[in-house]
């Protein structure tokens, strides 16, 4: 048993007692201290038929703590390891990590960097993760210095942390966002040295535009991606990783086959272990913590439940933290 948020078909979203199986081969038992509010996860609570696969459910695609118990079989993890995962069905096809225990595949498990404390791992959470995974691949096309990279979104979870990682790899950041009056300066001291207004985006465009961007990090796809890869430089690339604004992609061949743009899905759900261990390692060189908590707050899982939807209408500005431990 274990206390937990749940969503059901028959009740809204509540904190209860839920019944918590033993983990079976290729799983662990985690004694959560911290997960995340996502986007996915404001999702759960409405009940979305796309992210919430099993009635009942509790959210948290999230989980950090420490490995308390092992299933059948053999484990990259031990009992005792700090861990960390994004993804991996949590919140979704299983339950998650707004609870005080979770069971979870432990093939998917990354033991924490010592330099990356509980909490900060779960301001990162899966939006610190993706945009890590697109800066990854990002910079195997653009370098620092070819110009200008646009981070759409840029007030979201993944936009904050992107702005964040890119700058301090030397890149000149570009924000886009809804929000450039009330955000511009705590934007910039993530990193970017411009804010502009995602109404010159959002709206339909010529298929080709002004050759603007190096390259962009894009989490709200629809005509805003499209309008990206229309003014992204030859060589240039974007990277694909949301789709707050549609998941429709209104747009032709033609940034491709006359600029060479490259558009590079990042699905940060399956990435493999290999993947995520190197993109942690970087996470915890690379992302300064002080920066993160300026854009970060840390509620309860009741108050989580509230905060749901405002993530999803786009009104919350970088990260939530969720603290499960009672």
């Amino acid at each position: 048993m274990t206390r937990a948020v749940v969503v059901s078909s028959s009740a809204p979203p509540t904190v209860a007692d839920v019944d918590l199986p033993d983990p079976t081969e290729g799983e662990a038992l985690v004694d959560v201290t911290y997960s995340s509010v996502n986007y996915k996860d404001g999702l759960a609570l409405a009940r979305n038929p796309g992210v919430a696969r099993v009635d009942p459910l509790v959210p948290g695609i999230d989980v950090v703590g420490t490995v308390s118990a092992l299933g059948p079989g053999v484990h990259d993890v031990s009992i005792g390891d700090r861990i960390v995962l994004n993804g991996a069905g949590l919140g979704e096809t299983r339950h998650g990590g707004w609870a005080q225990h979770a069971v979870v595949p432990s093939g998917s498990l990354v033991v924490l960097p010592e330099a990356i404390e509980d909490s900060f791992a779960a301001a990162i959470g899966t939006a610190g993760f993706t945009a890590m995974l697109s800066v990854l691949a990002l910079e195997r096309f653009v370098e620092p210095g070819a110009g200008p990279v646009l981070v759409t979104g840029a007030s979201g979870g993944v936009g904050t942390v992107a702005i964040a990682l890119l700058a301090a790899r030397g890149y000149e950041v570009t924000a886009s966002t809804g929000r450039s009056t009330k955000n511009e300066a705590s934007l910039r001291r993530l990193g970017a040295t411009e804010v502009v207004d995602r109404g010159a985006l959002s709206e339909p465009g010529k298929p080709m535009q002004r050759a603007a961007w190096a390259g962009a990090v894009d989490s709200v796809g629809g005509a805003t991606l499209a309008n990206v890869l229309a003014g992204t430089r030859w060589g240039g690339a974007v990277t694909a990783c949301g789709l707050a604004q549609d998941s429709a992609l209104p747009t032709t061949v033609l940034p491709f086959i006359l600029r060479a743009v490259s558009l590079l899905g990042i699905n940060s759900v399956d990435a493999p272990l290999e993947l995520r261990r190197r993109a942690w390692e970087r996470l915890a060189t690379d992302l300064d913590p002080a920066l993160l908590a300026g854009v970060t707050r840390t509620v309860t899982p009741e108050q989580a439940i509230e905060i749901g939807a405002e993530v999803v209408a786009g009104r919350v500005h970088g990260r939530t933290v969720v603290d499960v431990r009672g």
